[in-house]
């Protein structure tokens, strides 16, 4: 399939609500087509939303998780026959809301499936394309979490914190071959993240939120800037990501302890 649009292309994963679906928002009302996934049906709904702003979408809907939905997510964006000038690695869930004995083994591999294993797949593919041509945009949703340990929610931590540092490196290798990588650092977002990921009972489910159009906003923004990365949310957000390069492990660890322990 090809098409006549004269609009870039970015293919967008975790776009059916959220932060990806705000980031999603902004592709399209700066002009560019998509190629969307999301796990549920809902992807089919947003790709509605994405195409009032002009944009053409093929909405696929894939499990991530599994390695041959990333195949075929892959397959449907470079089926256009178009290059890809944008790619937002956006997916990830979370497991929490208790101590890492009691929560589900198989929860957990799966997070890790989608938040790192996933993303690493779906980079070769777009690296090794944008590589050939020489340019192209890329940006890795990460989390405010990545600076700190994150007892309960002891998986989902480290999982953002190897986004953050996975895109570091790719930007620094492929800093002279024209294409840019920006890691989005969001801090606790008005999502329904942290109710799926069981947190809804503790002060982190309860807190005051960032809003999901600002951080989008503030990350599409910067992968356009060609930022390193950019912590997204208010002031206070962006504060917490500043301070936490100068705290102590333990310290950030104890903090984050008892804001997320139900």
């Amino acid at each position: 399939m090809t098409t006549s649009s004269a609009r870039p292309l970015a293919i967008i994963t975790g776009a059916s609500n959220g932060i990806g679906y705000q980031l999603a928002l902004q592709l399209a009302q700066n002009g560019h087509d998509l190629v969307a996934t999301g796990r549920s049906e809902k992807i089919f709904h947003a790709a509605e939303d994405f195409k009032r702003y002009g944009a053409e979408v093929t909405a696929v809907q894939a499990d991530l998780s599994q390695p041959e939905e990333v195949e075929r997510f892959w397959k449907e964006a470079t089926a256009l026959g178009r290059p890809i000038a944008v790619a937002v690695i956006n997916a990830g869930i979370g497991v929490g809301g208790a101590a890492f004995w009691n929560t589900d083994l198989d929860e957990e591999l799966k997070l890790i499936d989608v938040n790192v294993t996933s993303v690493v797949h779906l980079a070769k593919r777009v690296v090794t394309h944008m590589q050939a041509n020489q340019s192209g945009r890329i940006l890795f949703t990460s989390s405010i979490s990545a600076t700190q340990p994150t007892p309960y929610e002891t998986v989902y931590g480290p999982s953002r914190a190897f986004v953050f540092s996975f895109a570091e490196s790719l930007r620094e290798e492929l800093k002279t071959e024209g294409v840019s990588v920006t890691a989005l650092l969001p801090g606790a977002t008005d999502s329904d993240f942290h109710a799926r990921a069981g947190m809804g009972n503790t002060d982190i489910g309860r807190m005051k939120k960032n809003d999901r159009v600002l951080v989008a906003k503030q990350g599409y923004e910067a992968m356009m800037k060609g930022k390193d990365h950019v912590v997204g949310g208010d002031w206070a957000t962006k504060r917490a990501g500043f301070f936490n390069r100068f705290l102590t492990e333990t310290y950030k660890a104890a903090r984050q302890g008892r804001a997320a322990k139900p």
